[in-house]
């Protein structure tokens, strides 16, 4: 954590644009620094949610709530006399934009900010976001035939960038504001955790590369879309105010060491373990394809250039202050990570992340190091227990190897269920089908390490699956290719749960239907159905086994049950083999209260066939 500088006690900063990405950051980065912060938001609604995200983030004491109305001459109600810098980061980030509703968002805004500003009569600083693309712009005037044929060549987003930047210069110098721009490149995740949620633009390109979408990588080989990462700009803008050097200044804030653009994405497709594609394709051809080709947005070619930056004054700049350029590398994966782990704005806000047990690349969710750990099973991922998780508390899950969005293969679950109780604390497994397999095989091998097992739908007490099923290239090439819908009636009998199933079945396409067909087909295989029967008979600890009423354990499987010393049958009454998509309310009790239900062991009625592992 960076220490409270000199002139904190002295300073009171106004942000705008507060509730976006680098405005949050920006906030954490001043509070950091001891400088009391106000934020002008348009609603109580977007406070809320702005205060609850900073304390999320360790930001204690919640930042004076100010109203800004940008059509009302006075911009802000509340107090706000003796605001001594204010960091203008409102805008609007969004390609598609009429030219009138760029300019209103981007170029009316800063005509406000700056007359809002000449009347603080203790202004020290006004900090204004611009962008490496558009910065040091001629403050004259525009004509209208400029204008109009900036608008036209660029695009509304970044002619209004452009616009705005030598509109914020010229009525700064008119209205004797002193004021300092920053120019930063495409702004990534937090360089200790990845944490970002601005999707567009180079984040676009990243998750073509995690989906398997990008078929050519645009530009050439000397393309450049550097990148800065957002805690390394929110610290280097708090900065600005306290440096009498800075007035009237513009810096250009880049990583100079960012890989060109091939070589970024090269990067990326190693760290998550895809292919990046070999073919590359120049940005001329780019524009004159159709964009349902492409799927190019027009206004972002113009970024797609082998252009460098005078970034020197910011080097400088930071070297002076004693602020280092994190670790380029390092943060691109952190910031990819973040990226894929939630689903690039998909999944729903929470604990997502990226572990290594056993050296094995692992998607997991819920609480870090918690003790119950879910091993869901097939075809679905992690995020069907989401709400089970969050249900239980103190629980996780994890996606198998080769499963959902980890890595690995079969052969990687020896040393990684080893590594998962013995290094991360597990001691609670939750198995669900094939993960009862993961979940008995780990208790065989540490009996001591593993307190409790529950198993959800053992595949191996219960039948065996379809013939179908048992061949895998059948298996896989329906899997990749079903529906969520279809998926949904196949494994619940309702259509109902198909949105649950979206993340799933983006999963399959990506590559998990191959390892989900071979595990399916060795459900069916006797021998290892023996072996895990076995591993269950030897285990000493707790087993608790939850089975959906129409979707049986076997009377021999039942009759196994009776010989183990300390067990209990939970039967979720009306649920098939996946009772998380259907009764995850029933399952999260279970699963927190090992309890036997009434009637349990006994045979459920209305018993049907299973359902895939």
């Amino acid at each position: 954590m960076n220490a409270p500088d000199r002139h904190a006690p002295d300073r009171h900063a106004l942000v705008f644009g507060a509730t976006g990405f680098i405005g949050r950051h920006l906030i954490l980065a001043l509070g950091r620094a001891g400088v009391r912060v106000s934020t002008a938001t348009r609603s109580p609604e977007s406070y809320r949610r702005l205060a609850g995200w900073l304390a999320e983030h360790g930001h204690a004491t919640a930042p004076a709530d100010l109203r800004a109305d940008f059509t009302r001459p006075s911009l802000i109600d509340g107090e706000h006399r003796d605001v001594t810098e204010i960091y203008n980061c409102a805008g609007a980030y969004r390609f598609g934009m009429s030219a009138e509703e760029a300019r209103r968002a981007n170029v009316g805004s800063v005509r406000a900010i700056v007359a809002f500003a000449a009347r603080l009569p203790r202004l020290r600083r006004l900090v204004h976001v611009s962008g490496y693309r558009v910065g040091g712009q001629d403050p004259a005037p525009w004509s209208e035939e400029r204008r109009r044929q900036t608008y036209r060549a660029l695009g509304a987003y970044e002619a209004s960038k452009v616009e705005a930047d030598a509109v914020f210069q010229a009525e700064a110098a008119r209205l004797g504001v002193p004021w300092s721009i920053v120019n930063p490149s495409s702004v990534i995740g937090d360089s200790v955790t990845g944490e970002a949620d601005q999707y567009l633009g180079l984040a676009s390109s990243v998750k073509d590369l995690w989906q398997g979408s990008l078929a050519a990588v645009p530009g050439n080989a000397r393309t450049f879309v550097p990148v800065a990462a957002v805690d390394h700009l929110a610290r280097f803008m708090t900065l600005l105010p306290v440096d009498e050097a800075a007035e009237n200044a513009a810096y250009w804030l880049l990583d100079d060491d960012t890989p060109t653009l091939p070589s970024l994405l090269a990067l990326v497709a190693e760290h998550y373990r895809v292919k990046v594609p070999r073919a590359r394709i120049p940005v001329s051809l780019v524009k004159r394809l159709p964009r349902w080709l492409t799927k190019a947005d027009p206004e972002t070619l113009t970024f797609l250039s082998s252009d460098r930056y005078p970034t020197a004054s910011a080097r400088a700049f930071a070297a002076r202050h004693g602020l280092s350029t994190p670790d380029t590398a390092p943060t691109i994966r952190r910031w990819a990570d973040h990226l894929a782990a939630h689903r690039f704005g998909d999944a729903p806000a929470g604990d997502r992340r990226f572990t290594t047990p056993g050296g094995v690349r692992t998607f997991e969710l819920g609480e870090p190091d918690a003790p119950t750990v879910v091993l869901p099973g097939l075809p679905v991922n992690a995020d069907t227990w989401a709400p089970v998780i969050a249900a239980v508390g103190r629980a996780r899950a994890v996606d198998l190897p080769g499963l959902g969005m980890s890595a690995g293969h079969r052969d990687d679950w020896p040393a990684w269920l080893t590594a998962l109780v013995t290094e991360t604390g597990a001691r609670h497994l939750v198995g669900h089908s094939i993960g009862a397999a993961a979940a008995v095989e780990a208790a065989a091998a540490h009996p001591d390490t593993v307190e409790r097992l529950t198993l959800v739908s053992p595949f191996f007490l219960q039948a065996r699956p379809a013939r179908p099923a048992r061949w895998a290239p059948l298996t896989r090439a329906y899997l990749s290719r079903v529906s969520p819908e279809t998926l949904a009636g196949r494994l619940t009998g309702s259509t109902a749960h198909a949105s649950a199933l979206h993340s799933s079945v983006a999963d399959l396409r990506r590559g998990a239907a191959a390892t989900t067909a071979r595990l399916l087909a060795a459900t069916a295989e006797p021998r290892w159905r023996e072996q895990l029967q076995a591993g269950l008979q030897s285990y000493p600890g707790h087993v608790h086994v939850i089975a959906g009423s129409r979707d049986p354990l076997t009377p021999e499987g039942l009759a196994l049950l009776d010989t183990l010393p300390q067990v209990t049958v939970t039967i979720v009454a009306g649920a098939g083999h996946h009772p998380q998509l259907t009764h995850p309310e029933d399952v999260a009790r279970a699963v927190r209260d090992p309890a036997p239900s009434p009637g349990s062991p006994g045979a459920p009625e209305n018993a049907q066939g299973p359902s895939p592992a």
